[in-house]
């Protein structure tokens, strides 16, 4: 699989002042502006694909084995910080398998690591502590991240300005 991908052509910024009647009506969401910049690529898009777990991040392995597709794996963690969710081997997985980003409600660690890898990654802090790996957690379900709810094939916008999820794709008017 190719480890180069086109960046999307867009700003959040504009997407917000093109959608704004979607803003009031509630299809198009901005998420909590906690969510850091983890990884070197600033600005992704994507379909959503989602994990829902706890301190455990066997289905976020899983996930990000199958095939990306351009997609954004969004984990609502339960902004747990006691444990990471992601690090640089799923960082890699990620990348290799041309997922577009991912959004960690929670942590991720090997930062360090993360920054070879072209993939977009957002998360709320790091934590060096691994999670554990008990097979818990489901795919495929709609999360809930900070009072946002992001569906599986939703989509992500993330850039340096903060993270968008909308029901439908946008373009900039």
């Amino acid at each position: 699989m190719s480890t180069t991908t086109r960046l999307p052509e867009f700003a959040t910024t504009d997407l917000c002042d093109a959608h704004e009647d979607r803003l009031v009506a509630g299809t198009l969401r901005v998420l909590d502006p906690a969510f850091r910049q983890f990884g070197p690529r600033a600005r992704f898009a994507g379909p959503a694909a989602t994990v829902r777990c706890l301190e455990d991040n066997s289905m976020v392995r899983a996930a990000l084995e199958s095939p990306g597709e351009g997609r954004v794996l969004v984990v609502d963690g339960g902004a747990s910080l006691r444990c990471a969710l992601l690090g640089g081997n799923l960082a890699k997985l990620a990348r290799d398998n041309g997922w577009a980003g991912v959004i960690v409600n929670g942590c991720v660690r090997d930062v360090a690591e993360m920054a070879a890898f072209d993939v977009g990654v957002r998360a709320l802090a790091t934590n060096p502590k691994r999670s554990d790996r008990r097979g818990g957690g489901v795919r495929d379900v709609p999360v809930d991240i900070g009072g946002v709810r992001v569906a599986p094939g939703y989509w992500c916008y993330a850039d340096e300005d903060g993270v968008l999820v909308s029901d439908e794709p946008l373009v900039a008017g």
